[in-house]
């Protein structure tokens, strides 16, 4: 199938062909299934993870190859115009997801694991993972490729980015046990490690180093790594003073994430109040 997506990525044909859009829906039943995945663990690298970019070139291949339908339930009360190849993601009562009424869609060539929550309305998109026991809560995104691992809670409006080009670029990585507060948001790539909790309102992208309050590290994304938030670690919204010119002179801080501490029985038994809700 590899080379297939690779070589029809490459290569487009004037006009695509029932076998091109058969190579496709084989693509995308794959993904639905998880047995192909924009970015997987790896832990040779540094970061843990790497990107499977003929995943990526495979998703992309899909928005060239569809036109535009009317997918609407009712097109006069509420018209929906999409990609052919991209309706909403499939699913029945036998697979294991509850999506509670209310506005949440899915797209089409997302995994979803057993015991997936998603609550009304929350958008995720083409190309991501989320693993078993997962919720994402109400006016939260996964973003296209973007990896969110088990038992973690993206909370209401939480932001996960997507990163679907470069194809080469890792996608948003949340790991296993992750908890996201409202209103976070991380972007570029950044690499989430197992067990962090990300306080309400932290932004991380590949421009906010991270200052540890406990260790006395500063974690920053490099030209080769993305961001990575390091496991356990407990971040929240602050600010650094700006030490020179007019900033110092009027006072101004801007904003910084910091962690203040790593995760313990004690912050484990403040966030256990969401098993309930799964």
């Amino acid at each position: 199938m590899q080379q297939e997506i690779e070589a029809l990525f490459a290569n487009p044909p004037a006009e695509y062909s029932s076998a091109h859009h058969a190579i496709f829906s084989s693509f995308k039943e794959a993904l639905n299934a998880g047995t192909i995945r924009a970015a997987e663990p790896d832990p040779s690298t540094r970061t843990g993870w790497r990107v499977n970019g003929w995943v990526k070139k495979g998703i992309l291949l899909g928005f060239r190859m569809g036109g535009i339908v009317d997918m609407s339930i009712d097109t006069a009360r509420q018209p929906w115009f999409d990609k052919a190849t991209y309706p909403v993601r499939k699913l029945s009562g036998n697979s294991g997801v509850r999506v509670v009424p209310g506005g949440s869609s899915i797209r089409d060539g997302v995994y979803l694991g057993r015991g997936v929550t998603c609550m009304p309305p929350m958008y995720i998109n083409v190309g991501s993972w989320v693993d078993d026991g997962t919720m994402v809560d109400s006016h939260a995104l996964v973003g296209s490729c973007a990896q969110v691992g088990k038992n973690c809670h993206i909370s209401a409006a939480a932001q996960v980015g997507g990163v679907l080009e470069p194809v080469g670029a890792m996608p948003v990585i949340i790991e296993d046990d992750v908890l996201l507060g409202g209103n976070t948001g991380v972007y570029e790539g950044t690499v989430v490690k197992r067990k962090a909790v990300l306080g309400t309102g932290v932004i991380l992208n590949r421009s906010t180093p991270i200052y540890d309050l406990v260790t006395g590290n500063v974690h920053s994304a490099t030209d080769e790594d993305p961001l990575v938030v390091p496991e356990g670690a407990v971040v929240i919204a602050g600010s650094r003073a700006v030490s020179r010119g007019k900033g110092q002179e009027w006072g101004i801080s801007l904003y910084t994430p910091i962690i203040v501490k790593y995760r313990d029985a004690k912050t484990d038994e403040k966030i256990r109040l969401e098993d309930y809700l799964r």
